[in-house]
């Protein structure tokens, strides 16, 4: 059997690349950054500013209020803007507030001046753009999968909007001129600054959208937009796309770059192939790419907070499977080698997840990582899984199952998923995997249909605080379609919410006995990896920034010179 895996994994790492990412699920995705330099601009500019990138998955949707995955979020950081945006050290700051806001005494209220700013056609962006976008991602009859899940708990009313018992003008959100915001809360908010930089909580003009109706976002001819670029040439579904730079954005002086040249390319060798060639600025890696470029002058390498795990749906299309038995779930979640997966599949500095709040990113007020608290939790135990394993196959009286892993349709996420399959059949006795790759668009809507088994998906934060992993898996989550739910896990994220929000101390210990409670006691979901990114960058691109959360990239600093 040892043998036999040995030779599996040489035989994978031949045809590996790439790597899986999402912010909701997602799917591969271009890594790694350049830092900004100390120096205003390390060279002279190069007469044509013109970037070529690649993405690995088509845009599910331009509907700020229907966005939900890492490729919308990304182009939404790049041609909107809201009240903050995060700078070149990833912390937020006024963008298209005029400085900070002023805070009631009591935390709860937040008053917003507006600097002066237009849209992209020569409108203004008025406090009414930000009252009518909050309004429409937080009404049910829009459909927003984001809208409740940052907004409830947070903005007064949002959760009692979004379960119907009130209208959407009852959201704690007013325009108390054109260039005034209020926003009431529910309770003080750690995070809130962190908030206002993510794309749910951009504007958008009621004017406009209504005038496109049904059209509205279905092409880049039927958007505007407010931040440093536009978008064009999207025709809605297709490979291709352009950003170009917004002559109406109000910090158009710091953007440098004219234009940005999108193609959607699924495909390793091919996107090393398009980088080598001189055709593309940059180009994610993986497996064996990763290691034949792990020495290139031009490698940049990240560790991000982005964690990967499957999905374990105890009701597929209501009707309940094996996965609704706790130990099945728990002989899963550790029956795969994971120190394999990121040294052999990936190999892109990844690093085994025994967790779901990732390492390096969330730090009290001594400084101290939140993993610390809870270390880890579910790690790789061939022979405790088989024990788990068989109890379960015992309490279900059944000698054999059968699952599906649903994951995505690029190479890396097929063979990755063939690994783990290969992991599971081998140490599971009885278990057959089935594997589903499809494209992303449609693993989005198996999702929201609740139709699967196990699916590969992965989160990265929204704002930086555990919160933004914890919360995922409450009782009725937008993220949690998989029939999972606890009580003592509800209450605990409740009260990290609630009562707790001034105490950081006895918060910070509520959510990671939330986590502990997930994962080590309801094997809800089962870890795979926290994400490393390495990427080639042409030495001639300059200040391309990497974020923590939110929009994965900014692009309004970079520039190209001495290509």
């Amino acid at each position: 059997m040892k043998n036999s895996k040995i030779f599996w994994l040489l035989s994978l790492v031949l045809v590996l690349s790439a790597f899986l990412a999402a912010c909701g699920g997602g799917d591969e995705k271009e890594t790694g950054t350049d830092k900004p330099d100390d120096k205003e601009t390390a060279g002279e500019l190069d007469s044509e500013q013109v970037l070529n990138l690649m993405e690995s998955a088509e845009i599910p949707t331009m509907d700020l209020s229907l966005a939900e995955d890492a490729v919308a979020f990304n182009i939404f950081n790049n041609v909107n803007e809201g009240l903050f945006r995060l700078n070149q050290e990833s912390v937020a700051e006024p963008a298209l507030a005029d400085g900070e806001p002023e805070v009631s005494e009591d935390g709860l209220t937040y008053t917003f001046k507006l600097r002066d700013s237009n849209w992209s056609d020569g409108t203004p962006v008025t406090a009414k753009d930000f009252v009518y976008s909050w309004q429409r991602s937080i009404d049910p009859a829009t459909g927003s999968p984001y809208g409740a899940y940052m907004m409830g708990g947070s903005i007064l009313n949002a959760t009692d909007i979004a379960e119907g018992k009130m209208e959407p003008t009852e959201l704690g959100v007013t325009a108390v001129d054109d260039n005034t915001l209020e926003v009431k809360l529910e309770r003080p908010v750690p995070y809130f600054m962190s908030l206002m930089s993510f794309p749910t909580f951009y504007p958008q003009n009621e004017a406009f959208v209504t005038e496109k109706g049904d059209a509205y976002a279905s092409n880049s001819d039927n958007l505007i937009f407010n931040g440093p670029f536009t978008l064009t040439d999207w025709d809605g579904t297709g490979l291709t796309w352009k950003m170009q730079k917004n002559p109406e954005y109000w910090d158009a002086e710091t953007v440098k770059l004219e234009t940005i040249n999108w193609d959607v390319v699924k495909e390793p060798a091919t996107s090393v192939n398009l980088y080598n060639s001189g055709e593309k600025d940059r180009a994610a890696l993986s497996g064996e790419f990763a290691m034949q470029y792990a020495n290139d002058e031009n490698l940049v390498t990240d560790l991000e907070p982005t964690v990967f795990y499957f999905k374990l749906n105890q009701e597929r299309k209501g009707e309940k499977n094996a996965l609704a038995n706790v130990n099945i779930r728990k002989a899963i979640a550790s029956g795969f080698n994971k120190q394999d997966l990121v040294d052999v599949v990936l190999a892109n500095g990844s690093l085994p997840a025994t967790f779901l709040v990732p390492t390096e990113f969330a730090f009290d007020e001594n400084k101290a990582d939140f993993r610390e608290v809870n270390g880890d939790l579910i790690e790789f135990d061939a022979e405790e899984a088989a024990k788990l394993w068989a109890t379960g196959l015992e309490e279900l009286g059944v000698e054999e199952v059968t699952l599906e892993i649903l994951g995505g349709d690029t190479e890396t996420a097929k063979n990755m998923d063939a690994y783990l399959k290969n992991q599971l059949e081998t140490n599971l006795e009885g278990l057959t995997i089935n594997l589903k790759a499809v494209p992303f668009g449609v693993r989005l809507e198996l999702d929201e249909a609740q139709d699967y088994d196990i699916q590969t998906a992965g989160w990265g934060p929204d704002y930086q605080d555990p919160m933004t992993f914890i919360d995922l898996f409450v009782t009725g989550s937008p993220q949690n379609k998989m029939a999972y739910s606890n009580p003592e896990y509800d209450a605990l994220v409740e009260s990290a919410k609630g009562e707790l929000a001034t105490d950081p101390a006895a918060r910070w210990e509520a959510m990671a006995k939330a986590e502990k409670i997930l994962l080590e006691d309801d094997a809800a979901i089962a870890p795979l990896y926290q994400r490393g990114a390495m990427a080639l960058q042409q030495p001639y691109v300059n200040d391309i920034i990497k974020h923590p959360f939110g929009g994965d990239f900014s692009y309004k600093w970079a520039y190209i010179s001495g290509k």
